[in-house]
C-alpha cells in the first residue's frame, strides 16, 4: 500500500484506521514541509525581536502573564512536559496512541504551529518503524488540548519516557535508537506544538466510528434474523415509507435489511403475519437509521478537527500574525460523540427487546418457551437474557454526557473543559458491551431459526449469516454452561466476520 500523503487536508477516520491498526505508513507532502519550515522562520524572528507570545516566552494557564527570559526559553518546553505528563494508570491501547501522533502530524502540516519540521518528522518516523510511546489512558480533561496524553509523546522528544518497540516496552531513548530515530531535542514552542490540541480523544473517536458503523450494520444483520424467526409483517420496510417522511438513516437501514431477507418466503408474503408488529420488531429502521444519521454527523465533526488547526497559538505567516485563543477546545468533538455513544446504547436496547421476544412464548409466534425443547427440565437461553440486560444497565451508565461534566482547573483560567476523553473512554465501553448484547441477540435468533427453517425458507443474508454463527457455537439441544458461547459470540461481533459473510452474499449493506 502506497504512503497516506499528509498535507492537513482530506484525513478520513478510515484513515487514521489504517494507519493506527494496519501500519499504514506515512509521508509530509513538500507543500507542508515548507508551511512547517516558513513558519518556524517567522516564529524565530518574533523571537529575536523581543515579541511576547504565550507559551513561547511566558508562561502558560494561570502564569500566562510570567515573562521568560531568552536563558529560560527551551528550558521551558521541557519542564512543561515534565509538568504535564501527568497521567494516571493503565496505558492507552497502542491503536489509540497511533492516531492521535496521525492527528498530531496532520495539525503541524497546515504550517501553522511553528515547531520545528524536526518534531513533526519524528512523530512521522516514529509511526512508520513502529514506536509507539506508553501513554496513560487517563489524565486529559480535553481542553488546553490533551496535555496529559500527548506531554507522555513529547518526552520522546527529549529521549525520555517510555515506548513499545516491535512488541517490548522500553525506555524512550533505547526504542527510538533501535529504530534509527534521531533525538530532535525541544527548542522554543516545540513542547506546546507538540501537545497542545485534542488529538487523543479525536484519533480515539476516529476510530470508535469505524468500529460502531461496523457494528450498526451487524445490528441490521441481526435484526433481519428475528424478524425472520418472529414472523415479522415486512411491508413497514418498504421503501416509500421512509421516503416520504425523508430520514436518510431510515432509507438506509430498511434497504440494508430488506436485502438480508431479500428471497425468503418472509419477504415474498407467503408467511402469515400480524397485521401490525410491535415496535422493537416495526420501528427497527427508524431507529437504527437514527443512529446512522447520528454517526454521520459525529463523523463531519471529528474529521473537521482531524483536518483543522487544532493548536494554541495559531501562527499565519503570511500575516506575520500571532493568534492566541481555544482551538484546542474538544467540545466541538466531544458533544457529537456523547450523543454518537447513547445511540449505541439505544440500538441496543432495541436488540435486547427482540430477544426478549424470541424467549417469551406469549410473544415468539409459536417458538418454544426460552427457546429450549426441554422446557423445565432445560432453560434455554433464558440467562442469556440476564446476561444482555446487566450490559444494557452499564450502557445506560455511561451514555450521560461527559461533555456537561466540566470541573474549572488551573486556579479558574481553564474554567469550562470538555471533558473528552472521558467521552472517548466511556463510548469504547459502550461499544465492547454492544458487541455482547448483539452477540446474544444472534445467538438467540439463529436458535430460532433451527426451530422455524422446516416452516419456511429464509432470505439469502439471514442464511449466510446464521451459518457463519454455526461455525462457532453449535445449536442448543441441551442446557450447557452458556459463557463460552457467550463471549465467543461477542468476539464475532467484534471481527466482523458475519457482516463480511454477508456483504459478500447480498452487497453493501452501507
Amino acid at each position: 500500500m502506497n504512503p497516506l500523503i499528509i498535507k492537513g487536508s482530506n484525513l478520513s477516520i478510515y484513515d487514521v484506521h489504517e494507519v493506527a491498526r494496519n501500519g499504514r505508513k506515512v509521508e509530509l507532502s513538500q507543500e507542508s514541509i515548507n508551511k512547517i519550515n516558513t513558519c518556524r522562520l517567522m516564529l524565530e524572528k518574533k523571537i529575536n525581536a523581543g515579541e511576547i507570545m504565550y507559551g513561547i516566552n511566558t508562561g502558560i494557564g494561570e502564569f500566562s502573564e510570567v515573562i521568560l527570559n531568552d536563558d529560560q526559553v527551551n528550558d521551558f518546553q521541557k519542564y512543561l512536559i515534565y509538568n504535564h505528563a501527568a497521567g494516571i494508570g493503565d496505558p492507552a491501547p497502542l491503536d489509540y496512541v497511533r492516531a492521535a501522533m496521525l492527528g498530531r502530524i496532520n495539525v503541524h502540516s497546515h504550517g501553522n504551529s511553528a515547531c520545528r519540521l524536526e518534531i513533526t518528522q519524528t512523530l512521522v518516523d516514529m509511526l512508520n518503524k513502529g514506536v509507539t510511546p506508553y501513554v496513560c489512558q487517563k489524565g486529559s480533561v480535553g481542553a488546553s488540548g490533551d496535555l496529559a496524553p500527548m506531554s507522555q509523546i513529547a518526552l520522546l522528544m527529549m529521549g525520555e519516557g517510555e515506548a513499545y518497540f516491535e512488541g517490548v516496552l522500553m525506555t524512550g531513548k533505547e526504542a527510538l535508537d533501535k529504530a534509527g530515530i534521531p533525538v530532535p531535542g525541544l527548542q522554543a514552542r516545540d513542547g506546546l506544538a507538540t501537545i497542545n490540541g485534542s488529538n487523543f480523544l479525536t484519533g480515539m473517536s476516529a476510530l470508535w466510528l469505524v468500529d460502531a458503523d461496523n457494528w450498526l450494520r451487524q445490528a441490521e444483520i441481526a435484526a433481519s434474523m428475528s424478524l425472520e424467526a418472529l414472523k415479522a409483517n415486512m411491508k413497514p420496510y418498504t421503501r416509500l415509507l421512509h421516503e416520504v417522511r425523508g430520514f436518510a438513516g431510515a432509507i438506509r437501514s430498511a434497504e440494508a435489511i430488506n436485502k438480508c431477507v431479500s428471497g425468503g418466503d418472509l419477504k415474498e408474503g407467503r408467511v402469515q403475519c400480524k397485521v401490525q408488529d410491535a415496535y422493537s420488531m416495526r420501528s427497527t429502521p427508524q431507529v437504527i437509521g437514527s443512529a446512522h444519521d447520528t454517526l454521520k454527523w459525529a463523523r463531519s465533526q471529528v474529521e473537521i478537527e482531524l483536518n483543522g488547526v487544532g493548536d494554541n497559538p495559531i501562527f499565519f505567516p503570511e500575516l506575520d500574525l500571532a493568534l492566541s485563543g481555544a482551538n484546542f477546545q474538544g467540545t466541538p468533538v466531544s458533544l457529537p460523540m456523547d450523543i454518537a455513544g447513547a445511540a449505541i446504547t439505544m440500538v441496543s436496547v432495541m436488540s435486547e427487546r427482540r430477544m426478549n421476544r424470541l424467549n417469551n412464548p406469549a410473544l415468539s409466534v409459536g417458538l418454544p418457551a426460552f427457546l429450549t425443547k426441554g422446557a423445565g427440565m432445560f432453560s434455554g437461553l433464558m440467562l442469556s437474557q440476564y446476561t444482555a440486560d446487566m450490559q444494557i444497565v452499564e450502557q445506560r451508565i455511561l451514555s450521560a454526557p461527559a461533555s456537561i461534566q466540566s470541573i474549572p482547573a488551573a486556579a479558574d483560567q481553564e474554567d469550562f473543559v470538555s471533558m473528552g476523553m472521558n467521552t472517548a473512554i466511556k463510548n469504547f465501553q459502550i461499544l465492547d458491551n454492544a458487541f455482547g448484547i448483539l452477540g446474544i441477540e444472534f445467538m438467540a435468533a439463529a436458535q430460532a431459526l433451527d426451530f422455524r427453517k422446516t416452516e419456511y425458507k429464509f432470505g439469502a443474508g439471514v442464511n449466510r449469516a446464521h451459518e457463519i454463527i454455526r461455525k462457532y457455537v453449535d445449536f442448543l439441544d441441551i442446557d450447557r454452561p452458556l459463557y463460552k458461547d457467550h463471549t465467543t459470540m461477542k468476539e464475532l461481533v467484534k471481527s466482523g466476520e458475519i457482516v463480511k459473510e454477508v456483504e459478500a452474499t447480498v452487497g453493501s449493506l452501507a
